[in-house]
């Protein structure tokens, strides 16, 4: 998989990422003798830089942070590349007087510790060769101010038991669009279904496959679902309750936030929308179409809440 960002230092670097959730610093936070990681607030402490393509959001602390990398480097103890979300003067001087490629604008909660990672600070790219990407769709599908939740089965590959919205694999170079209403068909057997919003692809990273959620905001007429073989349960649920089902499968809650719109005249409003946070995801097996089989289950409203998927 290739990350694409902007080149800050160039040089081409390659290794074992070490990655930390936590912004750093240099003076303080590294011994500049070995390396080693001796901020205790950090989650890499006691892990050494040495030859490690060392991933954090930014830097953080005093300039003099800038020497202490740069003193690293020449050494011989410092990282063999940097990857950072958003860098700033600390951590830019540094690799750039040490020699270390850097590059930022890169999402590092998709790299894990021990990944293969390649930063290429001439082009402004991260190779992780060991990790995949997988584009899916996730629909929502929205009736009087509330969306429809499904629970994950578990004859699913991924996420059993996990609350999710309809969503399937993208396979070739077939249009998402198209994608989202095929998995609303098959998972729900809704065939009326109205677009309204598409939000920017949200990533996540599982194991080693980062899926590409690409995510869809439909409105329709009728709170009627039929369930596939993928899903077990349905409710139809206001946004700010989505926080009471757990778990979800990755990023759920952003994916929503992407797309969530005032409905249309003659809904009812929906109320604020999910804090960011939470997850929204991947999909199934190694396969995006399927054929529907085996037990359906159907899932109407009851009076005045939300609906629950009833038995065969």
């Amino acid at each position: 998989m290739i990350l694409e960002g902007r080149p800050v230092a160039p040089g081409r670097g390659e290794g074992r990422a070490l990655a930390s959730a936590k912004p750093m610093s240099f003076l303080g936070g590294v011994d500049r003798e070995t390396g080693v990681v001796t901020d205790p607030t950090s989650d890499i402490r006691g892990e050494n830089v040495l030859g490690r393509v060392l991933s954090f959001p930014h830097g953080k602390g005093s300039t003099v942070g800038s020497y202490v990398l740069y003193g690293l480097a020449k050494r011989g103890r410092g990282p063999a590349g940097i990857v950072n979300e958003r860098t700033e003067a600390i951590v830019a001087t540094g690799a750039i007087l040490g020699g270390i490629p850097l590059v930022d604008g890169i999402d590092v909660s998709l790299l894990r510790t021990g990944d293969r990672a390649i930063v290429d600070g001439d082009a402004g790219v991260v190779a992780l060769p060991d990790v995949a990407e997988r584009r899916v769709v996730t629909a929502f599908l929205r009736n009087k101010g509330r969306v429809l939740i499904v629970k994950r089965g578990p004859r699913v590959k991924t996420f059993r038991g996990a609350w999710s919205g309809i969503s399937g694999y993208i396979e070739g170079l077939e249009p998402p669009l198209w994608r989202a209403r095929k998995e609303v068909l098959e998972e729900t057997e809704i065939e009326a279904a109205r677009l309204v919003a598409r939000g920017a692809v949200i990533r996540t990273r599982h194991e080693s496959t980062v899926f590409a959620i690409h995510p869809f905001l439909f409105e329709v007429g009728s709170r009627k679902v039929t369930l596939d073989w993928e899903n077990v349960e349905a409710r139809w649920v206001r946004p700010e309750e989505l926080s009471r089902f757990r778990p979800t499968v990755p990023r759920l809650d952003d994916v929503l936030v992407s797309v969530w719109l005032p409905p249309t005249s003659g809904g009812r409003r929906p109320g604020r929308p999910p804090s960011q946070g939470g997850g929204a995801g991947a999909r199934r097996g190694s396969r995006g179409s399927r054929r529907t089989g085996g037990s359906r289950r159907a899932s109407r409203p009851g009076p005045g809440g939300p609906a629950r998927a009833a038995a065969p």
